[in-house]
């Protein structure tokens, strides 16, 4: 049962082949058995997952099945959930119990979904391998005994269904943190139309960036968890409100039998370093799709390279506001001080770790009166500038194709500098700043055995079309994902 889609499951449940108690039981014995190799969770809820489970069975044989019935996923540690605990993967949040219910979780219980646990993240999603939460990081599944890093912020996340310990998952994207992860575990991660998930309950990194998306192990799976995700939200001031949002779980081909369509590749990128697999693999999938009948087009965003430093302005900042709730006063960590100035500082200085003081450093020093107009403001305009330039580019192309990152999954104890690891979002951030939709699907295995994936990226509020070119990639890739493959069994 681990190796099922969740497509495929779905219909085994409809058909009453399994039942969702026993799907269940298979994925928490598979927790039991991979859970503290992968470090992928931070909460784990058998008991809840097996109380959603009979409620599944029971929607099932009395006609009344839900959208999602009896399907086992994780939840990002950074959605509120209910009466379980919620940490963003925080010493401050340790032992944070919300009273209240996230939009997105709320609509996967009503899609009838079985909650399996809170998956491992970056303290507050502030990283690229899921070093900085402070309950350990999580292992990437492949070649597991090399320790490879799962990818961050959402690494909890796509350690999960990459190891058949979730059949699908939550995640957030701030600067490619569904999208990286995602390329490095052979998964399906999509970054939706900023606005078009409901960020309400979310802890907050980044407001402007913070997208929630789905990760999954096809791109079917992806489509079916955001047609439960997506939709407008009135809790959320940023939750557009005239969206159309018509997925289903079987996508039509939008190429082959005389369809035409004129994909794009960034003239800014053919200059940046990448490995022979990933330049070798994204080749063969662009000749894939001419042979579909594609066009392809060379555009240019001009200002792309700049996305990084313009990125890592305006997040830190963002950080710096969103961050500052967090004083020990009425919920998380607190550390008694001599007075109330000490008792600040004594809880941030021992509720934050390393890389979120740093940025909120960074962030508070942007923002201050010296640095506001050169530094943020610059920022802002550069933003300004890359989302023209992509509606510019859509002018002359329908699609834009380009790598998900530079080469296969680093070991975890890999000596990066802050600066090295901030440049392994060269190949998103540029999303985030415009809003645009992207989603990176496997484009194949690199020489050393390990997934390697690529994005397609489309208009605003065009996530259909951007999931349908995804399918042909993952077509024409045709890598084998599943979860007993990867682990060797």
């Amino acid at each position: 049962m681990i190796n099922l889609t969740i497509v495929e499951a779905l219909k085994k449940l409809k058909s009453r082949e399994i039942s969702a108690t026993e799907l269940t039981h298979a994925y928490l014995s598979r927790i039991e058995k991979y859970g503290d190799k992968l470090n992928c969770y931070i909460t784990r809820t058998p008991e809840r997952a097996l109380a959603d489970a009979a409620a599944a069975d029971e929607r099932i044989a009395n006609g009344t099945a839900r959208t999602l019935d009896g399907i086992p996923i994780a939840m990002k540690d950074l959605f509120a959930t209910k009466g379980i605990r919620t940490t963003a993967a925080s010493r401050m949040l340790e032992n944070f119990v919300p009273e209240y219910e996230s939009t997105i979780s709320q609509k996967f219980i009503d899609a009838g979904t079985v909650l399996l646990g809170k998956s491992n993240l970056d303290e507050f999603a502030m990283g690229t391998f899921s070093k900085t939460s402070y309950f350990g990081a999580p292992v990437n599944p492949w070649q597991i005994e090399k320790h490879l890093t799962a990818g961050g912020s959402s690494g909890g996340s796509t350690s999960a269904v990459a190891g058949g310990l979730a059949m699908g998952a939550t995640g957030t994207d701030t600067g490619g943190s569904i999208r990286f992860p995602c390329s490095i575990t052979g998964l399906v991660g999509m970054k939706p139309t900023y606005g078009l998930c409901s960020r309400w309950g979310c802890v907050a990194f980044a407001s402007s960036l913070d997208t929630p998306g789905p990760i999954a192990r096809t791109v079917n799976d992806a489509a079916l968890l955001l047609s439960v995700m997506a939709g407008h939200d009135t809790k959320d001031s940023t939750s557009t409100p005239n969206a159309k949002f018509e997925f289903d779980s079987e996508l039509k081909p939008i190429l082959g039998d005389g369809k035409k369509l004129r994909i794009g590749v960034i003239k800014e990128f053919n200059n940046v370093q990448i490995s022979d697999d990933m330049k070798t693999l994204f080749e063969k999938r662009i000749a894939d799709l001419k042979s579909l009948g594609a066009e392809i087009v060379e555009v240019s965003i001009p200002n792309i390279l700049d996305a990084l430093a313009a990125y890592y302005i305006i997040a830190p900042a963002e950080a710096s506001s969103n961050l500052a709730r967090y004083d020990g006063m009425r919920y998380g960590l607190r550390v008694e001080g001599v007075d109330l100035e000490d008792t600040y500082k004594k809880t941030r200085a021992a509720g934050f770790g390393e890389e979120v003081q740093r940025r909120m450093l960074i962030g508070t020093a942007v923002l201050s009166s010296e640095s506001y107009e050169v530094y943020f403001m610059q920022a802002a305009r550069v933003r300004r500038m890359i989302s023209d330039s992509f509606a510019s580019a859509f002018d002359n192309c329908d699609l834009i194709v380009c790598p998900s990152g530079a080469s296969t999954a680093l070991p975890l104890d890999s000596d990066l500098t802050p600066l090295e690891y901030y440049a392994l979002d060269l190949f998103t951030v540029a999303m985030n700043l415009a809003g645009v939709p992207a989603v990176s699907v496997p484009c194949g295995l690199a020489s050393n055995g390990l997934p390697l994936g690529m994005q397609v990226v489309g208009r605003r509020f065009d996530d259909m079309r951007v999931l349908q070119l995804a399918k042909h990639i993952e077509t024409a890739a045709a890598i084998d994902n599943r979860p007993t493959k990867i682990l060797g069994e």
